[in-house]
């Protein structure tokens, strides 16, 4: 599994791969070095025959935007992972139809998820998109300061707008990019090659499967300490974009996430309260495909010394070096079972 610069992300091609894992990590351990904090994980996927995509994210209050990021960093890698397989003699059949294009996140990654799946839900007409943004801001503000609550809509439709119409440009680019690329490859060992067959159905991720690691939906209380802190913050108007609250109603409202698995572990603290939203509030995804395991909120994390991994230690339950076999006992065998399931 070696890793190399594709657009911002770090891209390992299998060379017979039958599907994309786009991986994002939590904060921190996702933005600095995450092929060295998450390694023994997703050399573990890469093993079952994935190309995994790590995706970047940059520390920001500013969730949609950066969820924009990422989509659209879909559309740039998508062509170049075609491109560079055709150099290097790979298959690259799995990257013509995104339905072969999975996610996995952990801790704040999984927001990011959530948001480009409600995306997904979202109307692409102006008069049906405005309704939509209006009756999530009026279900989680309060509706007695209405020019508050109208410069928000305004804002957030204006924002929105701008994604869709450039995610949609994007995706047409890409089509057009992969083509081109079938094109430059059609040689007398792959007659009547259809370079036709590029099959992107949606704009966001419906239709792909994503499972959520520890998944936490928290605002400024979980980013800035101390507390009091946070609440000040708060008060004077800062805050994540979107809130807690708007989040859960951008999943609730789009009635997708019937894709969806979920892992949670014992001694997390951190993704109980996110964790249990999905599983009592949403109801999804059903209890065959979510567990609870032994661990605490870092359990993803591991780095391979051999025959050895080392575990980060956030919690007593887990030892600090386990044998490999034990910790894909533990954890990446799950994972692996529920990422076919979907699949």
């Amino acid at each position: 599994m070696k890793f190399r610069p594709v657009s911002h992300s770090w891209v390992a091609l299998h060379p017979q791969p039958k599907g994309v894992i786009q991986f994002i990590g939590g904060a921190f351990f996702g933005t600095f070095v995450p092929m060295l904090f998450y390694r023994y994980l997703l050399k573990s996927l890469f093993d079952q025959q994935y190309t995994i995509v790590i995706l970047p994210f940059n520390f920001t209050f500013n969730h949609y935007a950066e969820a924009g990021f990422l989509i659209r960093e879909q559309y740039e890698i998508i062509p170049e992972i075609v491109r560079i397989a055709q150099l290097l003699n790979y298959d690259y059949q799995a990257y013509l139809n995104d339905a072969n294009f999975s996610w996995i996140g952990h801790s704040i990654g999984c927001k990011y998820i959530s948001l480009l799946e409600g995306f997904t839900a979202l109307p692409t007409e102006t008069k049906e998109l405005a309704q939509f943004i209006r009756q999530l801001v009026l279900e989680t503000s309060p509706t007695s300061n209405i020019q508050k609550n109208e410069q928000k809509i305004t804002n957030i439709l204006r924002d929105l707008e701008i994604l869709i119409n450039d995610v949609r440009q994007k995706r047409d680019k890409t089509i057009e990019l992969v083509k081109y690329y079938l094109n430059q490859n059609i040689d007398s060992e792959q007659p009547g090659l259809d370079n036709t067959k590029v099959t992107i159905n949606s704009l966001f991720i419906k239709g792909q499967a994503s499972i959520l690691l520890a998944p936490v939906n928290t605002g400024l209380d979980s980013a800035i300490q101390p507390k009091f802190l946070a609440e000040f913050m708060t008060r004077l108007g800062f805050d994540v974009k979107p809130t807690p609250q708007e989040t859960y109603a951008l999943i609730k409202n789009s009635n997708l996430f019937n894709l969806l698995g979920l892992l949670r572990f014992k001694s997390d603290n951190l993704a109980r309260d996110t964790s249990n939203w999905f599983i009592h509030t949403l109801k999804k995804p059903p209890q065959d495909f979510w567990q609870e395991l032994p661990g605490g909120h870092l359990r993803p994390l591991g780095i391979q010394i051999g025959n050895f991994v080392l575990n980060f230690p956030d919690t007593l339950s887990i030892p600090v070096i386990e044998l490999t076999q034990k910790r894909t006992a533990g954890f990446e065998s799950h994972l692996i079972k529920l990422l076919k399931t979907l699949n």
